[in-house]
């Protein structure tokens, strides 16, 4: 197999980086639109202690907007890629340990959540979409290199200015 050049890979990449910001932040901007939803959202999942819930349901839109932001931006893209996948994992344990003591919920990734009617839940669905998005921030923590990403552009910066002191170190010797 031809191996890609680089130009490509940097744009796969951006791919990558722009889908990931997208699902935080409508993620989390949905849920910081609805704080009663979310609340009950994350009560359905039955794993966190009743004073638990709530400060995890005021935290958890802003930690997936900030999420976004920096994705969005890329600061941080291999560390955010880490934590990304970290969180995707976190969230696909809800769903299956609700999967598997018989819950009948709706995950409340996107808004809404809560109980639902038996035949409403889609567990396999969102358990496959949300390995569709670790594999988004898997593609970013193996390569983080994107177009259009500070990390990029801090990166070049320190590449100049190394290159330019090795530049007047031997123009001067």
């Amino acid at each position: 197999m031809a191996r890609l050049p680089s130009r490509v890979l940097d744009a796969i990449g951006t791919l990558c980086r722009l889908g990931l910001a997208a699902v935080w932040l409508i993620s989390g901007g949905v849920k910081a639109a609805d704080p009663n939803q979310t609340y009950a959202a994350v009560r359905a999942y039955q794993v966190l202690s009743n004073g638990l819930v709530s400060p995890v349901a005021a935290v958890l839109p802003f930690l997936e907007v900030a999420f976004g932001l920096l994705v969005l931006v890329g600061i941080g893209t291999r560390l955010m890629g880490v934590l990304s996948g970290l969180l995707l994992l976190v969230y696909i344990a809800g769903v299956a340990q609700s999967w598997a003591r018989g819950l009948t919920i709706d995950c409340g990734c996107f808004g809404h959540g809560g109980q639902v009617a038996a035949g409403q839940t889609q567990y396999p669905q969102e358990i496959l979409r949300d390995i569709g998005f670790i594999v988004l921030a898997a593609w970013l923590t193996v390569r983080p290199r994107t177009l259009f990403a500070v990390d990029g552009l801090l990166g070049r910066r320190q590449r100049d200015e190394a290159d330019s002191s090795a530049s007047s170190m031997v123009g001067s010797a």
